[in-house]
């Protein structure tokens, strides 16, 4: 009879939070798509104000500290393509830590690269379920496409947490941000990236490294995907003149230690 009881509160709570505390009421439901402004000569870039505004509201970012050249390298996973490998590879030799961003067709299909992500330290993200555009789901769907990855993730990995949300096609809106930081994510955007996701459309390893190369710039974070057989065959040259360049490769938590640790009341 107790045990009954005791499952009975907890589902009780478990409602109680769905309903009042962790859908989004009141928020601005329109739908904005993720864009930067590009400087030259590896300046770091700059965003919509409005845009700047809302991430601080809700604790997202799309770049790091722009005194300090430090890059920060995520790729997103939709589905794999055969590079992944690769990619693990040169990060593991170069010792250069990253974020995978990952969907529930990728955690299905790719579950021994997931697996190797988190055994070589690597932080795994959230890139939802079904890639929808999350400010244009009601709240009940996009905590699905968000808890559905996160529990998939869990059982294959043992790993409780995930901290870090790509919105899947750079689509936001206020009701979205705030809704996924009520789940305890934090929203991770850009600051450098090109169009590197059209597999029929590969130009070359040198290519991409140029592409990276002119666009790099402190406090970076790096958008790749990992579809692109170019992006696997530039990394190397990439990471390795990158640091000639007197760049440091840092993981998002990193940043985020950093970060909180400014915003402590130190006398």
């Amino acid at each position: 009879m107790m045990k009954k009881i005791a499952v009975l509160l907890c589902l009780f709570f478990v409602c109680f939070s769905l309903g009042s505390g962790i859908e989004a009421h009141g928020y601005d439901s329109k739908t904005y798509n993720w864009n930067y402004k590009p400087e030259k000569d590896n300046k770091p870039v700059t965003t919509e104000p409005h845009y700047i505004q809302l991430l601080e509201q809700t604790g997202g970012f799309f770049i790091g500290d722009t005194s300090k050249k430090e890059l920060y390298l995520t790729f997103d996973n939709g589905y794999e393509n055969g590079f992944t490998e690769d990619v693990l590879n040169v990060l593991k030799e170069k010792d250069v830590p990253a974020a995978f961003f990952i969907t529930g067709h990728y955690v299905q299909t790719a579950p021994e690269l997931v697996k190797r992500m988190v055994n070589e330290g690597h932080i795994v993200g959230n890139h939802s379920w079904h890639h929808p555009s999350l400010p244009e789901v009601g709240d009940g769907r996009l905590m699905d496409e968000l808890t559905r990855v996160k529990s998939s993730f869990t059982e294959l990995t043992g790993v409780e947490e995930m901290h870090y949300l790509r919105p899947p096609r750079g689509q936001f809106s206020e009701r979205s941000l705030a809704l996924s930081s009520k789940l305890g994510y934090t929203n991770v955007f850009w600051s450098m990236a090109y169009k590197d996701w059209e597999v029929d459309k590969q130009k070359g390893g040198q290519y991409a490294y140029d592409q990276i190369m002119k666009r790099i710039h402190p406090g970076a974070i790096m958008l790749i995907h990992s579809v692109s057989q170019d992006n696997a065959e530039a990394l190397p040259r990439v990471i390795e003149d990158a640091r000639k360049q007197g760049y440091t490769f840092k993981s998002l938590d990193d940043y985020m230690f950093t970060k909180q640790l400014q915003q402590l009341p130190f006398p």
